[in-house]
């Protein structure tokens, strides 16, 4: 079966990220790269990796028609996990002084962050 125009997509975008992580891991070794900038992309991979092992998972039990709820919570734990990190990290760049940030993307992230700041309140609540 010949595959489709989407799969052969992925499988080339995928091919091409691999090669370019063999790259950058040349970079790494040579101790080219900022320790945060490093540590940021330490952080993403894990989060790539943890997903897709979530996400084959999922796939996995899907097909063999398995229960599927507690691979979506993970991956709800896992985008929970990532956005703390990025909070915090967020949290830094706004208190130096040196970061130039945009008004509109600051207030995009403000009105996503109060709805956020209510379903977290509530759905706390209804954990006590």
């Amino acid at each position: 079966m010949p595959e489709s125009n989407s799969t052969l997509d992925i499988r080339l975008r995928i091919e091409k990220a691999i090669t370019e992580l063999v790259n950058l891991n040349h970079i790494v070794v040579a101790g080219q790269v900022e320790p945060q900038i490093l540590a940021d992309f330490r952080d993403t991979l894990n989060r790539a990796r943890n997903t897709t092992w979530a996400a084959q998972q999922y796939m996995a039990r899907k097909e063999n028609q398995q229960d599927v709820s507690d691979m979506r919570s993970f991956l709800a734990g896992e985008r929970i996990r990532a956005a703390y990190n990025l909070c915090c990290l967020i949290k830094d760049d706004l208190e130096k002084n040196e970061v130039d940030l945009q008004a509109g993307t600051l207030i995009q992230l403000h009105e996503a962050t109060k709805g956020l700041a209510q379903q977290l309140e509530g759905r706390i609540n209804r954990l006590r």
